[in-house]
């Protein structure tokens, strides 16, 4: 179950990613960002800084349930490879503007869905370890979530700045 949510999960993230992608210059054939070089760095930025951890997760997951180390990374790599197919996808309907909503309507609703469903609920349930307090270890997971939104927030004010580095 695990295996099969994390590559939908990174089916969603390639079509996110895909999306940006088109081919804009005929004549070189070379690939671009179908919207802007920033928004495609943002995205592509936002889901790495998301699926490191995400994926070290459910390898430890994979872990957990008896798998061994070769058997785990065969599956962890197995499900990220649909992250790539859902490029594929995003790079096909990267011109459909009606298409471009429903992707990231549709990358926000998992980020969401793991968000509150998944991850919260471990916060809740994680153990003290000796010496830790319980303000301690909210302060740890506080300070988490803060830096998550800190670097949401740089690449949506510094996105134009991107831009300019980039062009």
């Amino acid at each position: 179950m695990v295996i099969m949510g994390d590559g939908l999960h990174n089916f969603t993230d390639g079509m996110a990613i895909g999306q940006f992608y088109t081919l804009i210059h005929f004549d070189k054939v070379c690939a671009a960002f179908a919207q802007s070089i920033s928004g495609g760095l943002s995205t592509s930025v936002a889901v790495f800084c998301h699926e490191l951890p995400h994926e070290l997760g459910d390898f430890a997951v994979l872990l957990k349930t008896g798998m061994r180390i070769k058997e785990a990374m065969f599956f962890n790599i197995i499900s990220s490879i649909l992250c790539l197919f859902g490029m594929l996808v995003g790079i096909g309907v990267g011109n459909v503007e009606s298409a471009s909503y429903w992707i990231f309507a549709i990358t926000a609703g998992t980020f969401i869905y793991i968000a509150l469903v998944d991850m919260l609920p471990e916060l809740n349930s994680v153990e003290l370890r000796p010496g830790q307090t319980r303000i301690g270890q909210l302060m740890i997971q506080t300070t988490g979530l803060i830096t998550g939104v800190g670097i949401m927030l740089v690449i949506a004010l510094f996105e134009d700045s991107i831009r300019v580095i980039v062009d």
